[in-house]
């Protein structure tokens, strides 16, 4: 799983890169955003992370890369 260093979320509230691994560690993909956020909320993902996963701009993700690129283009 790729690293997070951190992203910027409504608000100007920042997310830790260790935040947002401890809430998607153990995810297979292909996953759909629907399902990311699912996985948050049912791992106790903050408030903050699951207004970021519903920010993604794609539908589907089909590696922890691809993901990590959608994650950084919301910063």
């Amino acid at each position: 799983m790729v690293w997070f260093l951190g992203q910027r979320v409504a608000g100007g509230m920042t997310v830790g890169g260790v935040e947002l691994q401890e809430y998607l560690t153990g995810l297979d993909y292909p996953v759909s955003r629907e399902d990311l956020v699912r996985w948050g909320q049912e791992n106790g993902a903050s408030t903050e992370v699951l207004q970021m996963l519903h920010a993604l701009p794609v539908e589907e993700f089909t590696s922890p890369t691809e993901l990590s690129q959608a994650l950084s283009g919301l910063a």
